[in-house]
């Protein structure tokens, strides 16, 4: 099986790469990212030889760049590459804030990567973004202006998935051969230490219809459920990674560290490994958070303490802000540089440049590098399955472009309930954590074309 070739767009610091190159079968070829501590650091691991020698970095933002020349830079031609991979900036369709969708500039570069689709016509490609891209539309009205506030009916572009119903329109249009399927998924279902949810986009100009595998681990519910009988042919669901699967043992966290202020520490050194600002008395609650204590959500990350027991939570850019803390089970601190990285399976030798701020971002941005290895993939075997029918494309192409969730929606505890806050402890006697039962494993929408 030959390795197949890649471009790369939004590389940032490489986690969907890495994980493409963890299964062996592709070998990036060119990478374009625009942020200069992020194009050092995939330079510095080029020379260090965990990236191939002669992987090309292209610096620049990619609205200037020519498709064209890139194809030239990797020596392909239209039609050539076996893979375009990247994960356009995701602010803009993220649920958390003020949700602008494509209205945001940011949210233009969806259509930057359908344009190199389109000049190099690759075989596959694979897009990653936030899962909020999946139901976000075109125009975002405010919520008092909605129907249900008394406001018009909604117009096609407002409707929620109006944005990828449009990509999905302007893929066919480049080719009728394109087909894309698109998957919710969660990072812990597949043996990642995190929480994170992402969607990942498959698309191809074979009209394949391609499947992202069933969640392999899940919750003690879930790993007592799944079949143990030898002649069944679904594996057993294994227990969660946790965050002390990742980090429990490593002794030195490393030099590289965005800690709490001392003021901040006063308060955290207050909480149970496991716990948030719901352990803590009243007064103090009321002093350290302010107006966001008469806040009715989205709490839940304050003053949040992690354990070694449970998944890590989503990892954020700054993990030293009090409303989403991550604090280390059992030392008042915030988690290492070099925690973050084994959290998100970088390679132990990996390595990150530029300051502080800019390193955990690299590493709070990347996907898991476990999740790129899977969807890697999935890739892989439909490649090998087009490739023997020739590269021919089926003749009939499914019917819809699909959306597949697969279970990403994933609760791993309660923080508060009928006024009081379950709290377990890492080490001794641990009660059982309460986990949130999955509304159902796997559903699929068709795409209708707006």
């Amino acid at each position: 099986m030959r390795q197949l070739s890649v471009i790369s767009l939004f590389s940032g610091a490489m986690g969907l790469d890495a994980g493409l190159e963890q299964t062996g079968r592709f070998r990036i070829k060119v990478a374009i990212e625009k942020e200069k501590s992020f194009c050092s650091t995939i330079r510095a691991n080029i020379t260090s030889g965990i990236l191939p020698p002669d992987l090309q970095v292209i610096e620049s933002d990619i609205r200037n760049v020519d498709p064209r020349e890139v194809l030239e830079a990797a020596k392909l031609k239209p039609g050539e590459l076996d893979l375009l991979v990247g994960g356009p900036p995701c602010q803009s369709f993220s649920t958390a804030g003020k949700r602008g969708t494509v209205q945001d500039p940011r949210g233009e570069l969806l259509w930057d990567f359908l344009r190199f689709v389109e000049v190099m016509q690759p075989k596959f490609f694979l897009m990653e973004n936030v899962r909020g891209l999946i139901s976000a539309a075109l125009k975002h009205r405010k919520l008092a202006d909605r129907p249900e506030r008394g406001g018009a009916a909604l117009e096609d572009d407002e409707m929620p998935g109006s944005v990828i119903r449009l990509f999905a329109d302007d893929l066919q249009r480049i080719n009728p051969s394109y087909h894309m399927d698109c998957f919710e998924v969660n990072a812990v279902n597949y043996g990642a230490p995190q929480l994170r949810e992402r969607a990942i986009f498959v698309g191809n100009r074979f009209n394949i219809q391609v499947d992202f595998p069933n969640p392999t681990h899940g919750s003690p519910e879930q790993c007592a459920a799944s079949p143990s009988d030898l002649f069944s042919t679904d594996a057993p669901v294994l227990p969660w990674a946790t965050l002390g699967d990742a980090i429990g043992n490593i002794g030195d966290p490393g030099e590289v560290m965005m800690d709490f202020s001392p003021r901040k520490k006063s308060f955290l050194a207050k909480v149970p490994p496991g716990s948030n600002w719901r352990s803590l008395s009243v007064e103090d609650q009321q002093e350290s958070m302010g107006k966001a204590w008469h806040a009715k959500g989205g709490r839940s990350g304050w003053w949040r303490r992690l354990s070694f027991d449970l998944p890590c939570p989503t990892l954020v850019t700054m993990p030293n802000h009090a409303s989403t803390s991550l604090c280390h089970p059992t030392e008042v601190r915030a988690l290492s540089l070099k925690e973050y990285a084994l959290i998100q399976e970088f390679p132990k030798d990996w390595a990150f440049a530029g300051t502080a701020s800019q390193q955990y971002a690299q590493v709070g941005n990347a996907v898991p590098v476990r999740l790129g290895a899977i969807a890697g993939t999935v890739v892989a075997d439909a490649f090998d399955r087009i490739a023997q029918r020739g590269f021919k494309p089926y003749a009939r192409q499914p019917e819809h472009f699909r959306t597949v969730y697969i279970q990403s929606h994933v609760r791993t505890r309660q923080w508060f309930k009928a006024g009081e806050t379950f709290v377990w402890k890492d080490g001794g006697e641990t009660v059982q954590p309460t986990y949130g039962a999955p509304v159902r494993a796997r559903r699929v929408k068709r795409m209708v074309s707006i």
